[in-house]
């Protein structure tokens, strides 16, 4: 996907439709000249949804759409007619999608399942008709309720990319080459900083044709946590991975150091991250010959799994898509018996 087309934050203003009146309808028939009230209730006005899809990536189909209005409710009847709703405008998003209040930054909800629908916006109430206000003291009473008035409020909506792996790093730590050489996506390559500025997804064929979702996040570096380097752009994108896949070069000048550097990031960004799954892969490995790499082996002690990738030279990535797959496995395992 083009850089240009990968949208994940809009800011759009929705108008929510105003409730129908409710009708002071009294039944008049040869019969009956002066029967009861029957007045009918006021339709609700319509509501503006958000819609999860499966098939959408980006949030590129609302951008230019600032203002989303809904219709308003129908006006009461005689004879009991309840007033048409107003017609509902329903966005499809994609699955990760937050619902922002622009005015208070407060996050009210999350779109995560295809089919998922939560309103955003909610229209007005429709007015009550005069048949809900007679009573005993009161047979015939002349008034009924307005519709209640539809809202209009911004609302921002950011994405937060699905995957199974996301992968962690500092610009050029070889992350795109390791996506373009376990799938089919093919995102830009090349020797400076920055190259990947948005999000790339690939499925990643694993063994007895299953497979697994891995997501190359745009490079983070010192302080993204406070913004620098369009850092909260990139770090929202890996809350919703479930294991963090670190990736720090061999030629390193301190992979132990570079490796801490990006987990008090995500610490400071947002503390829960440390409770997804971790791995770290040492990538271009086929820069070092076997030597180097088992004198590394010996000196980085760290409580997760440590793997020593070449993605050029299609080394060790059989044993890192094991690691990922029994990471992945073991993590959702854990989740379904709740712990």
């Amino acid at each position: 996907m083009a850089e240009k087309n990968f949208v994940d934050y809009v800011k759009i203003c929705c108008r929510s439709g105003k409730g129908g009146a409710g009708s002071a309808h009294f039944h008049r028939d040869r019969r009956n000249p002066k029967g009861g009230p029957d007045g009918g209730d006021g339709g609700r006005g319509g509501h503006i949804i958000l819609r999860g899809n499966r098939n959408n990536w980006t949030l590129l189909h609302l951008k230019y759409r600032k203002h989303v209005i809904a219709g308003n409710g129908g006006n009461g009847a005689g004879n009991n007619r309840t007033g048409a709703n107003g017609e509902d405008v329903i966005l499809d998003v994609p699955l990760g999608t937050v619902a922002k209040d622009a005015e208070t930054g407060k996050v009210e909800f999350e779109i995560t399942g295809h089919g998922e629908q939560k309103v955003l916006v909610s229209g007005g109430r429709g007015g009550l008709g005069n048949t809900h206000f007679k009573s005993a003291t009161n047979q015939a009473p002349e008034y009924a309720q307005p519709g209640e008035p539809g809202k209009e409020e911004w609302k921002i909506l950011e994405l937060k990319v699905l995957a199974d792996v996301g992968l962690v790093g500092f610009p050029n730590a070889g992350k795109s080459t390791l996506l373009s050489a376990l799938s089919a996506a093919r995102p830009k390559i090349a020797n400076y900083p920055f190259t990947t500025l948005v999000p790339n997804l690939g499925i990643v064929s694993y063994r007895d044709s299953r497979s697994f979702v891995m997501a190359d996040i745009p490079g983070i570096i010192e302080g993204a946590h406070e913004g620098k380097g369009l850092g909260l752009r990139f770090l929202r994108h890996i809350e919703r991975n479930s294991t963090l896949l670190f990736m720090v070069p061999c030629f390193s000048e301190d992979i132990l150091k570079e490796y801490n550097t990006l987990v008090n990031e995500l610490e400071k960004y947002n503390p829960e991250l440390l409770d997804k799954p971790r791995i770290l892969a040492i990538s271009k490995c086929d820069l070092i010959d076997e030597e180097i790499i088992a004198m590394l082996r010996s000196e980085l002690k760290l409580p997760i799994p440590v793997v020593f990738i070449s993605s050029v030279a299609q080394k060790g990535l059989d044993e890192l898509k094991d690691l990922v797959w029994e990471t992945i496995t073991a993590h959702q395992d854990t989740e379904d018996q709740g712990w």
